[in-house]
């Protein structure tokens, strides 16, 4: 019987965990920092990869007849392609020199709050 309480007395204190206020503590305000440096570089990255495959694949279909027939569809399919695949390979520098700007911007702010959290 004793072992039933103290689960509930777990459960309880847990549950009122998720009720109560929020505290921001200065880890979590580093973490948020830290992926407000690192977001915008990352749903860029992830938007424009999404385009040029989208652009690669589309070109691929009309090359291959599915999308349309004939000698313009397939050129115009190959310049899709090469479009969609040039879209590609400037993605990951594109994602690193957002990355570096947007950790650049915030590295005052981020740098002062790690050196007050290693000080506690």
């Amino acid at each position: 019987m004793n072992e039933m309480n103290h689960l509930d007395k777990v459960y309880a204190e847990s549950v009122a965990k998720d009720y109560m206020p929020k505290e921001t503590s200065k880890v979590r305000q580093l973490k948020k920092l830290d992926e407000k440096a690192k977001k915008p570089a990352y749903i860029t990255a992830l938007s424009v990869g999404v385009v040029g495959a989208l652009l690669l694949g589309i070109g691929m279909c009309f090359s291959m007849g599915i999308l349309g027939s004939g000698l313009v569809a397939m050129v115009f399919g190959v310049v899709l392609g090469v479009l969609g695949i040039a879209v590609c390979i400037v993605n990951y520098p594109l994602y690193l020199k957002l990355l570096k700007e947007g950790k650049a911007k915030y590295a005052y702010e981020v740098l002062e709050l790690a050196k007050e959290i290693s000080e506690e």
